[in-house]
């Protein structure tokens, strides 16, 4: 990452939102850990996407809740 003096306060509070629903995120993905065993490129990709669909349900989980919905 660029040093903060240097990142556009945009992009700043778009990677601290990330950061902040990072615990919810995985937690949704329900993806289990490696346990030292190492990915294809497949599966990989794979976990990626899961990974981003988790991420769009916790930034809407939360948008739902800070709204009051």
């Amino acid at each position: 990452m660029a040093d903060a003096s240097t990142t556009p306060p945009d992009l700043q509070q778009k990677y601290r939102q990330f950061l902040d629903l990072l615990p919810l995120t995985i937690a949704l993905a329900g993806l289990p850990t490696s346990e030292g065993r190492l990915y294809g490129e497949d599966q990989i990709e794979g976990r990626g996407m899961t990974i981003k669909m988790a991420y769009r349900q916790a930034r809407n989980i939360a948008k739902e809740c800070l709204s009051g919905s």
